[in-house]
């Protein structure tokens, strides 16, 4: 039954695809039928067809020729990539749903962060809720823990942006990020957060010190969103955790 995920993966990626396109720009993601972007074009169910449509028209549109992109494949290519490693990586069938479903909200999330520094409010903070709701169904006693956990998030990020803000002069951790950060401590509970933010800002630096080789030169006003780096982590502990082997000594 948990392979079935890898099958739905390419279409919950391609949706994935028109909701970081779309939402970001306050269009509405499920009303409005996909068309070509250069010829407007509605497209029709072959052209729907996700990663298959792409190949088989050399990443064309079938009737202007203009060129797609990349985009929904990556998208669509990176959601199968999540449910494989839910499949290979959670030990109980029963939570391969869990990690999917978790790791396809935080790809959306990711992905917009990525390209407009945004982290919506719509994605959030039901994130939030989906954490607690999870820690209710697994475990009722420790639901106390994990909105502790997202309390704690949420209010050591508004003090280290505030922080920042103050000392800078200019904002670095977004209201989004401790958004963020309040999801995984509702997910995960409070005790890995400590584990949750070193992965993800060592990994940031790694990027950030990669751009700036690429670019010969250290730029101190270099914009990088921390988004990305939280959902990749949170994940990534989410699965440890599952795995019994938290990096906090428990599953929180």
């Amino acid at each position: 039954m948990q392979w079935l995920a890898v099958v739905v993966a390419p279409f919950v990626g391609s949706f994935l695809g028109v909701l970081v396109r779309r939402l970001p720009r306050g269009e509405p993601v499920g009303w409005t039928r996909s068309a070509c972007e250069t010829c407007a074009r509605p497209l029709g169910a072959g052209d729907l067809l996700p990663i298959v449509s792409f190949l088989a028209h050399r990443g064309r549109c079938r009737t202007c020729r203009a060129p797609i992109g990349g985009f929904h494949l990556a998208i669509e290519l990176a959601a199968v990539g999540v449910a494989l490693g839910a499949v290979a990586l959670t030990p109980e069938p029963q939570r391969v749903w869990t990690g999917c479903v978790l790791g396809w909200w935080l790809l959306a999330l990711g992905w917009i962060d990525a390209v407009h520094m945004l982290l919506p409010d719509v994605l959030t903070l039901p994130l939030i809720l989906a954490g607690l709701g999870v820690a209710w169904l697994d475990d009722p006693a420790a639901v106390a823990g994990h909105a502790l956990g997202a309390a704690a998030g949420y209010l050591a990020f508004r003090a280290v942006g505030a922080c920042y803000a103050r000392l800078r002069g200019r904002d670095g951790l977004g209201e989004g990020d401790a958004k963020l950060l309040a999801a995984a401590g509702a997910w995960l509970g409070w005790q890995p957060l400590a584990d949750l933010v070193l992965v993800a800002a060592l990994s940031a630096l790694a990027v950030g010190l990669g751009i700036a080789l690429y670019r010969r030169r250290l730029q101190g006003d270099l914009a990088l969103p921390f988004g990305p780096f939280l959902a990749i982590a949170l994940w990534l502990i989410w699965v440890w955790q599952n795995w019994g082997l938290s990096p906090s000594g428990g599953t929180g």
